[in-house]
């Protein structure tokens, strides 16, 4: 499937646009700059999820942590399950 589009194109083949942005994402232009993008959903939740993961200072010292070393890991089975 073609990713840029006109915006007359793309007004042209949105319900298309819509139905087969799965997982992509599609750019349309004005006069060959972009100027607005087609997202699909799970696109758009996974960019969510990252900007409340950065926006979340305990979130971004965990990943510090485990970057550094200092996290230690354990296996599932000395999950107590009370």
């Amino acid at each position: 499937m073609k990713t840029t589009y006109s915006i007359t194109g793309a007004q042209a083949n949105l319900p298309t646009l819509v139905r087969e942005s799965t997982g992509g994402l599609i750019t349309i232009t004005k006069h060959d700059e972009p100027v607005a993008y087609v997202v699909s959903r799970e696109r758009m939740e996974a960019i969510i999820e990252t900007l409340e993961i950065l926006g979340n200072p305990k979130a971004m010292k965990a990943l510090e942590d485990a970057r550094q070393g200092k996290t230690r890991y354990y296996p599932l089975e000395v999950i107590d399950e009370d």
